[in-house]
């Protein structure tokens, strides 16, 4: 897991910055590249690939294969169905190899490996956590009807349950200067820890520092949230001055916004506080700024609830057209079994 952070908060102090960013490059040593065995095509490889180079990080390279006519079970499993997997896995690992062979030839310490595992997102997130990747990093699918890449459910079950940064990649090429947004919650609604916040921005920041990028923060409100609990708690009828309460509503959020975003040294000029709904706002603030990743964090009731996407998350989600790097709180837990796979 990336970095381990004080919490954020009006009293209590930020880590030092320079610490957090040297912790987060040294944390960053392995990047787990999930390939797709049933493409020749590779945008997360690709990303992945020069992710490592800038960050002089191991590329591991990664497919989790399953056929359920070739799978056998425990009881009827036969030698024939082994050796049939084993030759399928062996394939696999050749094909890997040579994907890698130009990226070592780059310069990159690249590794390869091919396992027999279902579904695919828990055998991503097994073999993410035996080899210890520090990110994991795996294309979406392009949906040319509506010019943007969808989710598929293994998309979203690896943002419930990869313990490490995800980072899923659209089929597009990053601007030779990156843009990252990093959407935050000052006012640490829907429970999500506070210190998620620093840890997203601070990410961010190093990334564009390395790849010689730039940094854009967003927090959006919804006002109706301050009328509709005026409303609730006036128990007689009463002329409700609205105006001063979105006003209130606004300057709050205003005040934590920029105390974050100051800490963390970002222009004022690239700090985005809007009014509306983050499904709709979000999306249309990265494409106006050409936002080449959005990092966000996974939404978590609490530390003994499972972590979950709410509805405005995903749809928020689904209609970005860039990359999207999603961050979890340092005390998740990953759901998967970690050690129930097995190589064949």
């Amino acid at each position: 897991m990336i970095g381990r952070y004080s919490e954020y908060a009006k009293s209590i102090e930020h880590p030092n910055e320079n610490d957090v960013q040297g912790e987060i490059m040294n944390e960053i040593s392995k990047i787990l590249a999930v390939v797709d065995p049933t493409t020749n095509e590779h945008p997360a490889l690709t990303r992945a690939a020069w992710l490592a180079k800038n960050l002089d990080a191991e590329l591991h390279m990664l497919v989790v294969f399953y056929n359920e006519y070739l799978s056998g079970d425990r009881l009827f499993d036969s030698p024939s169905l082994q050796k049939a997997r084993a030759e399928v896995l062996d394939h696999q690992k050749k094909h890997l190899e040579k994907l890698a062979a130009p990226l070592r030839d780059d310069g990159i310490k690249v590794t390869t490996e091919a396992v027999w595992d279902h579904p695919l997102s828990e055998g991503v997130v097994r073999r993410a956590v035996a080899t210890n990747a520090s990110i994991v990093v795996k294309d979406t699918h392009h949906h040319s009807a509506v010019r943007r890449a969808l989710l598929s459910n293994t998309d979203w079950n690896l943002i419930r349950t990869c313990p490490m940064p995800l980072w899923l990649v659209k089929p597009r090429d990053l601007s030779a200067k990156p843009v990252f947004l990093a959407s935050i919650d000052p006012m640490n609604q829907h429970d999500k820890p506070a210190a998620l916040d620093d840890e997203i921005l601070q990410l961010s920041k190093t990334l564009a520092s390395t790849v010689k990028g730039e940094v854009h923060a967003f927090h959006s409100y919804d006002p109706r949230i301050a009328v509709a609990t005026a409303t609730a708690n006036a128990y007689i009828p009463v002329s409700l001055p609205y105006d001063e309460i979105e006003k209130q509503m606004h300057e709050d959020h205003q005040k934590r916004f920029q105390e974050i975003t100051e800490f963390h040294n970002l222009a004022k000029t690239k700090c985005h506080l809007v009014a509306g709904l983050t499904h709709e706002e979000l999306p249309e603030l990265a494409e106006k700024i050409g936002a080449d990743v959005v990092i966000m964090g996974a939404v978590a009731r609490n530390r003994w609830k499972r972590l979950f996407i709410g509805a405005t998350a995903e749809r928020t989600l689904e209609h970005l057209t860039c990359d999207l790097l999603i961050v979890k709180p340092d005390w998740f837990k990953t759901p998967v079994e970690v050690d129930s796979y097995d190589t064949a």
